[in-house]
Parts: structure tokens; sequence; C-alpha cells
């Protein structure tokens, strides 16, 4: 059964003194007959509210749900032809298992008899392999085993869509691996399309047909999963898939090349040239989307640093007070006012200022800020490079200079933990282990066989 969501959005109102939740936003989305589907994504990132609109147990603030050509928005969960399991797997604990996989047809009309309804709890307890349990209660069972009468009783109704939600999350490694298996085994055996919600990027990688990776309610890209890990549509998905996680670095866009720590890293293929003026109406309009009180000529005062005394000029009480302190004078570079502000660093000096005058700024969000308006302008800018740990190299004449703080073994491979010179995150580089000889030195040079580069926004580049 093919699975179509058409701009569905699901809001929750807000309570008192709290805003509205967009758990999904316009989501659109087909998911083909038979296959399986993780959505994969972070808590928070509206993955089970949308198994739950699928299910009937949520309603759509707006949009549509078709199962097939119907539509089945506004069709109850029992009539939807569903099978759902819970993350918790929400067992009767005074029924059997027998009992618990034929409870669902108990209802279903016109009535079953009871050898037709036992034949179908044999038929489901020997697919997800608990056909010997079938007298024991849910507390004689182990948690890999709940999870099986669970699977067991939402396909007993031979549903034409089964839903899973977190259906892992409960079970200890070994069982979760075990588990895994099991679904996958049984989605290919019955044909049953079956959407499957986790946060775990591993578990929705090994068994999905295809994955949706979701951030604030909003597809981020849809794709095969080696596909989606191979090609990261941006920066978020690249970080949210992968183990160890991706390595990023801050690069930098210099007259239409691609620069590491002022290392040539690529002169072809980016655009970027020209710096930014801060004293420009639009760093001022970024300024004040960031919290900053005042009109323009307010802004410039700040930034030129003008008054009615003379810029240069130090009061006798300042003087004073450096005397005291014995302290060197503080050298702060001093525009002319409608001069072009082009020092990237001018802009701490800037937020210095303001919260002086009582108007702090959170220092990342205006840079980020500055460096989306450089972005839209095409002017030289921070960009994210992004290297997966696999994709290292050691090479003499690299460009990425690692110190070496710690080397592990995991299993064929080594795993090594360093430091680049002026970036703020440690690197992790996986070698093969017969390379491990060359790790004679504490600091070695490496290149990439494959990187990304991503807009400090997320956007990708190349």
């Amino acid at each position: 059964m093919e699975v179509k969501l058409e701009n569905l959005s699901k809001v929750f109102p807000g309570t008192k003194g709290r805003p509205s939740t967009t758990a999904v936003d316009h989501m659109n989305l087909t998911i083909p007959d038979g296959q399986l589907v993780g959505l994969l994504g972070p808590s928070g990132c509206g993955k089970s509210t949308t198994l739950y609109m699928i299910s009937g147990l949520h309603k759509p603030t707006e949009g549509k749900i078709f199962f097939g050509d119907q539509d089945v928005t506004n069709v109850p969960p029992e009539k939807r032809g569903i099978g759902l399991v819970f993350q918790n797997y929400a067992l009767y604990p005074h029924l059997t298992v027998k009992q618990n996989i034929m409870f669902p047809l108990e209802n279903i009309r016109p009535k079953m008899s009871k050898p037709e309804m036992v034949a179908i709890a044999n038929e489901m307890a020997k697919l997800v392999d608990i056909d010997r349990y079938m007298d024991r209660k849910p507390k004689e069972l182990s948690g890999g085993q709940q999870q099986r009468v669970a699977i067991a009783r939402a396909l007993a109704k031979k549903p034409q869509v089964l839903l899973l939600d977190e259906p892992l999350s409960n079970l200890d490694a070994r069982l979760r691996l075990q588990t895994r298996e099991e679904i996958k085994r049984i989605q290919r055996e019955t044909g049953i399309t079956t959407i499957f919600v986790t946060h775990d990027q591993e578990e929705a990688m090994s068994i999905s047909d295809f994955i949706v990776v979701m951030k604030f309610g909003e597809i981020q890209q849809i794709g095969k999963p080696q596909d989606v890990y191979d090609e990261p549509a941006n920066l978020f998905v690249a970080k949210f898939l992968g183990s160890p996680a991706i390595n990023v670095f801050d690069g930098l866009i210099k007259n239409n090349r691609l620069y590491l720590n002022d290392k040539l890293v690529s002169n072809a293929g980016f655009v970027g040239k020209g710096e930014l003026d801060l004293g420009s109406e639009d760093t001022y309009r970024v300024f004040t989307e960031k919290g900053f009180k005042g009109n323009y000529n307010d802004y410039l005062r700040i930034v030129y640093h003008f008054d009615e005394q003379n810029q240069n000029e130090e009061t006798e009480k300042d003087k004073s007070s450096k005397d005291k302190k014995n302290d060197e004078p503080k050298i702060e570079k001093v525009y002319d006012k409608g001069e072009a502000i082009t020092d990237r660093e001018f802009q701490n000096i800037i937020l210095e200022r303001m919260e002086l005058e009582g108007q702090k700024l959170q220092k990342l969000e205006v840079e980020e800020g500055l460096e989306k308006l450089r972005e839209d302008n095409g002017l030289n800018r921070i960009v994210k490079i992004a290297v997966r740990p696999e994709c290292f190299e050691i090479d003499e004449k690299g460009k990425i200079p690692v110190d070496i703080k710690n080397i592990e073994h995991i299993g064929r491979d080594v795993s090594i933990v360093g430091n680049i010179s002026n970036q703020d995150n440690h690197v992790r580089i996986l070698i093969p282990s017969e390379l491990r000889s060359q790790l004679t030195t504490d600091q070695l040079y490496f290149s990439a066989k494959k990187y990304y580069v991503f807009e400090t926004s997320g956007k990708r580049l190349k």
C-alpha cells in the first residue's frame, strides 16, 4: 500500500505563557508500496508526530494523508488498516502471548471463530519466531521476545501499513541488533509497507530501503541510506549520519579560492570575492535582527565611535585611571566616519561597544547573521569543510597537519584522535591497522580522499 502525505502539518497549541509548537511543517512524502522506510532525526524533530498522524492518533492541522487512492485524513485509526507497535510494547500483562496476539482479532466484524483466531495467532507467532512461548505471560519473556509479541499482534489483522515507533529503544545492544534483523526479515516476508521511527542512524541505515532525515518538523533529505551518507544534502545531514561523526573544520573562501588554515585547498569551483562593510545598512539590519535597539545613525555612532568630543581625545579621568593601574594604553584601530570597515575582527569591537551602552547581543548569533550576509552577497566568508573519518590518508605533502593525542584500536581499524592548529574541534581519523607502523611521530600530515564544503548556514557547496 502506497502512503502519500500532502502538505502535512501539525501545530500543537500553546498553553498559558507558552507559544504554540509546530511539530511537522508542510511535509510532502510518498512511501512506495512494500517498502521499509526509516523516519530518522533527533528527539523533537517531528518523526513520531508524523507516524501518529499516519496512524490516525493525531489529527493533522493541515494537509492530507492517502493510503493508495483513498484519503484517510479523517478516517478513524481502527478503520485505516494499520498495525502499530509502540516503544513500550503495550502488552496486556494478565494475558498469555497467544491471547495478546489474538486480542485485536476479537473486534473484527463479522466476528471470527475461535479456531480462526488461534490459527492466525499461531501463524504470526511462527513468523516472528515466538511460537514456543504461546502460553507464557509477558513478564516471563525477555525484552526482545516481548517486542516480537507486539509485532505479531500488529500483524495479526493483516494490516496494509505497519507503523513502528522507536521499537528497539528499550533493548540492550545485542537484542537491538538481533531484533532489527528480524524486523527486516518479517517485512520482506510479508511485503507490508512499513514505516520505522528511530533516532538511531545506524538502525535506520541498516534496515531501511530508504530514509527520511528530519529536523524541526521538516524533511532535510530523502534517499537510499548509503546515498544519503555519501552525498549529504546539507551540513545537518552530514553531521547526523556517521559513527564516528564527520570531522568539521573552519575554512575560508577568499577571492574565489578555498583555504584551510591559510593553505590553499582548491582554486576552482568557489565564488567569494570582496569584504563586507561593517558600516553598511545591510550590516546594521543584521544587528537589529539580533537585538540591537536603535536607528541607523545610532548604529553608526557606535561603529565609528564618534561623539561631541574628538574620537581620539582621552579625558583626564581616563588618563589618571590608566596611570593608577599601570596599564599600557589600549590600542584600537579607529575608522573615520564613512570609511569602509572591512576588518572582520572589528565586529567584536562593535559588540563590546554595544554592551557598554547596555545592549548585550549574543556574539554567536551575530557572527552567524554576518556570515549569512556574506554568503548571500557572494563575499569572502567562512565556510565549513567536512571530512569523514575514513576519508583521510597519511600524506607527507598533505595540507592537514594533525597533532596526535591518542590512538585507539577499533576492530580492524586504528582510530587517531588529535588537533589541527587554529581549529576548535578535535579530529578523529580511521586508518587500516596495517598502517599502524607509520604512526611514529606526534604530528602527521594528512590529505582527504573526499571532502565536503558547506556554508555556515548549512547549505552544501561541494
